[in-house]
């Protein structure tokens, strides 16, 4: 018999396997150049986890997201405050923020969102000088004890099929003539 034969099954210590925050505490705070900056300058979106390019602005999956399906819409303009994007460029990201949460929706049947841009360190901004758009999807109940207490996010599925679920249902979102001039 082990030790924890006697024990009821909610009082037995189980553990919860998120391999993948491992590579972030290794390496994630190291790098010292711009995280959007690097991943569009590379050649593989699906490894760089971008799932769309427009004109102007990009959206991007969160490597290490908040909850499920944490996208991103940043300009390509490394600029630290939306005061320095562009008007026209700041169109293009607000143009994009109904259909990123349209196809969320449809792929993570989501309730509601948290959407909004932390500008500067203080103000909690992760990633201080590229400005970036942040949609997290929500559901009832999801704010359970996990990310308060032990600073732990739940991800239901891998960070690839999330990906590649969101990319297929945005760009049927988007069609070819959102922007007509577009080159891609």
């Amino acid at each position: 018999m082990g030790e924890t034969d006697d024990l009821s099954d909610h009082e037995r210590k189980r553990y919860l396997d998120a391999p993948w925050r491992m590579q972030y505490l290794r390496d994630g705070l190291q790098s010292s150049s711009c995280v959007f900056c690097s991943k569009i300058d590379g050649d593989d979106d699906a490894d760089n986890l971008v799932l769309w390019r427009g004109p102007s602005v990009f959206v991007m999956m969160n490597l290490y997201p908040y909850a499920t399906g944490h996208i991103m819409i940043a300009p390509y303009a490394h600029v630290p405050s939306p005061e320095e994007v562009d008007p026209a460029v700041m169109a293009e990201l607000g143009t994009m923020l109904a259909p990123c949460m349209r196809a969320l929706r449809r792929v993570l049947s989501c309730q509601g969102f948290n959407t909004g841009i932390n500008t500067g360190a203080v103000a909690g901004a992760g990633v201080a000088d590229h400005m970036h758009l942040h949609i997290v999807p929500r559901w009832g109940g999801d704010a359970n004890f996990m990310p308060v207490i032990a600073n732990t996010t739940v991800m239901p599925e891998a960070l690839s099929i999330t990906f590649d679920r969101i990319r297929t249902e945005l760009l049927a979102e988007l069609g070819d003539d959102i922007w007509p001039n577009e080159t891609r």
